[in-house]
């Protein structure tokens, strides 16, 4: 039996001789487009291509046509192809990396702000999101600077965070359809807890930063939260909702959030390093994570 898929463009404009090469390369695919329809959102546009594939296999039919679109791309327009099994599922997982991604900022640089030692930070941060330094030991690296610093500086940054576009909606949208919504961080459970608790989030979870006396002692308790942890996470968290890893979607901007986007049905780079969305199913390259309601399917309204 044929593959069903779903092809979703978007951009800040949708010209009509852009929608038309969009068909002509699902047609010389070999897909066959069923529906269409056009959205529009706050700062973006929105083209769904409901399709059939003549491949039996429907990992084959996206695989196919994701390289076919990445080898001829349309000026201006972003196209990911959605598994059905992702698009059509009743219940979803959505698992997000937290630090610009969730939201704005990088907790960990705020932070080093207050000790001075933000420019040291930020650029270990940088080299460790491409991939050029291992997580945990950066981590180690950066969290020592902190030490000394008080325990009030926690509460300073909190106030200082500002959610990513799009992102309360995100959540808010989901979970109101009966989806499931998770965050794991790299940064801070004593930054991510109150956030987690202001979005009703289902799942997080975050390096804890060990505290004595009332003052950050430059390390933090327990194991990483490192790049295969967050895989773990999802895995865990998926079962433990009751819903499979084809109904999926994890979304991240750097190297430690690759495993768990590769284990997803559908990884999502969020203006992202390079690296991260090469090897990434999808991208979304405005600062709207409202673009990830329109790949999953999920109305925002």
């Amino acid at each position: 039996m044929p593959s069903t898929l779903t092809a979703v463009s978007y951009g800040r404009s949708l010209p009509t001789d852009s929608l038309d090469q969009l068909r002509r390369l699902i047609a010389a695919n070999g897909s066959h487009i069923e529906q269409e329809s056009l959205e529009k959102h706050p700062g973006f546009d929105v083209a769904v291509f409901s399709l059939r594939s003549p491949l039996d296999a429907a990992d084959q039919a996206v695989r196919e046509l994701r390289t076919a679109i990445a080898a001829a791309p349309v000026t201006g327009v972003d196209t990911a192809v959605v598994p059905e099994s992702l698009r059509g599922a009743g219940r979803k997982f959505i698992i997000m990396d937290v630090d610009s991604t969730l939201i704005r900022q990088e907790v960990i640089e705020l932070l080093a702000s207050h000790a001075g030692t933000e420019a040291e930070v930020a650029k270990v941060t940088a080299a460790a999101m491409r991939g050029e330094l291992d997580f945990a030991q950066s981590l180690h690296h950066r969290v020592a600077t902190l030490a000394g610093l008080p325990e009030s500086v926690l509460a300073d940054v909190g106030a200082k965070i500002q959610l990513s576009v799009g992102a309360e909606r995100l959540v808010a949208a989901a979970k109101a359809a009966g989806h499931t919504v998770a965050a794991v961080s790299g940064g801070f459970s004593q930054i991510l807890a109150p956030l987690a608790a202001h979005l009703g989030l289902d799942f997080y979870l975050a390096n804890e930063l060990e505290i004595i006396d009332g003052r950050l002692t430059g390390k933090v308790s327990g194991p990483v939260v490192d790049r295969a942890a967050k895989a773990v996470s999802l895995r865990a968290w998926s079962a433990e909702a009751g819903i499979g890893l084809d109904a999926s979607m994890a979304i991240g901007d750097g190297a430690n959030d690759l495993d768990m986007m590769a284990a997803a049905a559908l990884g999502v780079a969020f203006n992202a390093k390079p690296a991260v969305r090469a090897a990434a199913d999808a991208q979304i390259n405005l600062p709207n994570l409202d673009v990830a309601l329109a790949l999953a399917g999920i109305p925002c309204e």
